[in-house]
């Protein structure tokens, strides 16, 4: 499958985003398309069963709500405004109509690492009739396995790290995470590209991914020119925030 699209331009993690501008937002998006480069942002459910554009998993952070995005309809999320603008939290029909094919697109699944894969299926039937160039990935093997199936022809990748060392990780056991960080899934989710952790490079399962299979490598989140310089010798293309590359 040819991606030479999804590596031609740096990728703007959850948006352009800065300066007044929140992350995974509508204008985060906009300012991307402005400035003519790729975007990123992160899916999950309502509690309706609709996909909508949020990174966390509660509404504490950005806006001045509390609880779990997944407590909230879409309605109820669409009205809720984002930390000190006039954003909301948008579906995925609305940033799909914002983009309209400008620029390419790299959706990030969220998981509850239950098994659950509608999510998957779901973001699948949306992009059926969005004519623009567009990929999906995720932290979770079930899920890029499950896009697999549901929409072979839709360009999957696999976010990974090599030690996942951060709190959040805490409910993996240390089994789980050599799976994860050796790709190890590699054969039941055949993704077509890897995002992995910039921190973690060099590493071996990331470059033989590359190197030997031929997947675009990608690496994030790169937030400093330094960073960038040094994951540069080995990535097709970097996910940034904070820098304008």
């Amino acid at each position: 499958m040819a991606l030479d699209w999804l590596t031609a331009r740096p990728v703007a993690h959850r948006g352009l985003h800065g300066n007044g501008i929140v992350e995974n937002s509508l204008s985060a998006a906009a300012a991307a398309v402005a400035a003519n480069y790729a975007i990123e942002v992160d899916l999950q459910l309502s509690k309706d069963g609709e996909v909508v554009v949020f990174h966390d998993e509660t509404l504490d952070r950005l806006t001045n709500q509390q609880g779990d995005v997944v407590a909230r309809s879409a309605a109820e999320l669409k009205a809720i405004k984002l930390k000190d603008t006039n954003d909301t939290i948008p579906a995925l029909a609305e940033l799909l109509a914002l983009v309209a094919g400008k620029v390419p697109l790299v959706l990030e699944l969220k998981s509850s690492w239950d098994g659950d894969t509608v999510l998957a299926k779901k973001v699948a039937e949306q992009l059926l009739n969005y004519e623009g160039p567009v990929v999906v990935m995720s932290f979770d093997p079930d899920l890029v396995a499950a896009l697999k199936n549901y929409a072979p022809g839709l360009p999957r990748g696999i976010v990974a790290e090599r030690r996942y060392l951060h709190p959040y990780w805490k409910f993996l056991s240390a089994g789980k995470k050599q799976y994860l960080g050796l790709l190890l899934h590699i054969l039941r989710t055949k993704p077509h590209f890897v995002a992995y952790a910039q921190f973690d490079l060099p590493a071996v399962a990331p470059l033989i991914a590359r190197y030997v299979f031929g997947m675009p490598l990608l690496s994030w989140t790169v937030r400093t020119e330094k960073e960038r310089s040094r994951v540069s010798k080995w990535v097709n293309q970097i996910i940034f925030e904070h820098i304008r590359p």
